[in-house]
């Protein structure tokens, strides 16, 4: 945790469909040094996806909206510009879920407290006080994965227009007062009760002068959570793909929420496509840094909270080192052997690789190969398993190549975010 400035971590672990333990280490905040327990309340980020699409889906169940209708026609509050040659037949949940409606604005920077917050309808048309740009058609509906915290904004005003209530109510309702996240809520600013135990952002080693960032942006980012929370949504998920019944959604539902609709991702969760089926999301906000992934057919998964620093990587050693107690090897691979490739071989993977927000540059080197985000200082060299899969050692994340190198995906480690090549410009060395 002090090599990686990370002032506090919530983990919670899952065994045999139950909560086996949960334990915080180090502190909520830099300035009061109280402690992080398993109640500790952290922002969840990303992760907020996955409690909206179970919500949707559940509206979906009870026949008030449908995955493949319009959503226009269900908005009432606002409409999705028409583009006739992006989207000429409008944009379906379906779509808006699973990152393929073709919409813009990855992600949210997020306000500070006290400053004035755009509505949700300001925010989709980019008007003041909103600073992101407007929500709006950039690639064809359904053609591709871009993943796109815009649309899941388009999602929060749809289902709240649908439930014809908050969208904040609407998932207490539907899915955090039912199982049980009495920690958890669509909150921003973050109620007295949340507060009351909650961890506060860092960077840097310094906390962060307002302790937080306010995500208006309530369904793709604005979920306050713990650990234990989250764990309980996973083992619902879990028996309910399982075949049980009585849980949030039914069965057939939540094996459709799990099946990919493109590049490994499904309705809410990403899903890796090797060995044991497993589900995964993870998210960044300012300050916050969590991920979770469990298994399809058993009940087993980790969720790690963090607030600040680098992370990222110190959830992903801590999340390896429990896999391989447990000896969940889809989740930590045991250790190989570094392969020896010719520079010929190595060759075959450099390039220039874009996919879900990220443009990665790759070099052969006599020494092996090196990675390097675009605009980034360092180049990383990766570790060959073999000479179409590579490691990142930094980041724990393992990457394969499709046969004939055009794109390779993470399979280990991160979202199963798929890569494809292309002709962009190659960073200096």
């Amino acid at each position: 945790m002090r090599q990686y400035d990370v002032p506090g971590i919530s983990v919670a672990v899952i065994h045999d469909g139950k909560i086996v333990w949960a334990r915080g280490w180090g502190v909520r905040d830099l300035t009061s040094c109280k402690p992080v327990t398993p109640n500790t309340a952290f922002q969840a980020a990303s992760i907020s996806k996955v409690v909206t699409a179970v919500t949707a889906l559940r509206l979906v169940e009870q026949g008030r909206i449908k995955l493949d209708q319009n959503i226009n026609e269900v908005l009432r509050s606002w409409q999705v510009p028409k583009d006739a040659k992006l989207a000429p037949n409008g944009i379906t949940l379906r779509e808006l879920l699973s990152h393929t409606a073709g919409l813009g604005v990855h992600g949210f920077g997020g306000y500070q407290p006290g400053s004035p917050l755009p509505t949700p309808v300001q925010i989709l048309d980019g008007v003041s006080p909103a600073n992101t740009p407007p929500v709006r058609s950039i690639l064809p509906v359904g053609g591709q994965f871009e993943y796109s915290g815009g649309g899941y904004v388009v999602t929060q005003v749809a289902l709240s227009d649908v439930g014809r209530t908050a969208f904040a109510d609407l998932g207490r309702r539907e899915v955090l007062l039912p199982l049980g996240m009495t920690r958890s809520a669509f909150t921003m600013p973050p109620s007295p009760a949340i507060l009351a135990n909650a961890a506060f952002g860092s960077a840097q080693g310094k906390p962060m002068p307002s302790n937080y960032q306010v995500y208006p942006e309530l369904a793709p980012a604005g979920l306050w959570t713990t650990a234990t929370d989250l764990a309980r949504l996973l083992i619902d998920l879990q028996a309910s793909a399982a075949g049980k019944r009585g849980h949030r959604l039914s069965p057939a539902m939540t094996r459709l929420m799990m099946t990919p609709v493109k590049d490994n991702w499904g309705l809410g969760v990403a899903v890796y496509p090797e060995g044991a089926p497993r589900f995964m999301h993870d998210g960044v906000n300012a300050g916050y840094e969590s991920f979770m992934v469990s298994y399809i057919g058993k009940g087993d998964g980790i969720v790690a909270l963090t607030n600040g620093g680098d992370g990222r990587r110190l959830m992903g050693e801590v999340i390896r080192a429990i896999a391989t107690d447990y000896g969940w090897s889809d989740v930590a691979a045991p250790a190989t052997e570094e392969k020896t490739l010719s520079l010929a071989e190595l060759s075959k993977a450099a390039g220039h690789f874009e996919g879900g927000g990220l443009k990665v540059d790759l070099e052969a080197r006599s020494e092996g190969l090196f990675a390097r985000l675009v605009g980034g200082n360092m180049a990383e060299r990766l570790i060959a398993l073999s000479p179409t899969r590579f490691r990142s050692e930094g980041l724990g994340v393992t990457v394969e190549f499709a046969p004939d190198f055009s794109s390779c995906t993470m399979i280990e480690g991160a979202p199963p975010m798929k890569m494809v090549r292309s002709a962009g410009p190659r960073s200096a060395s």
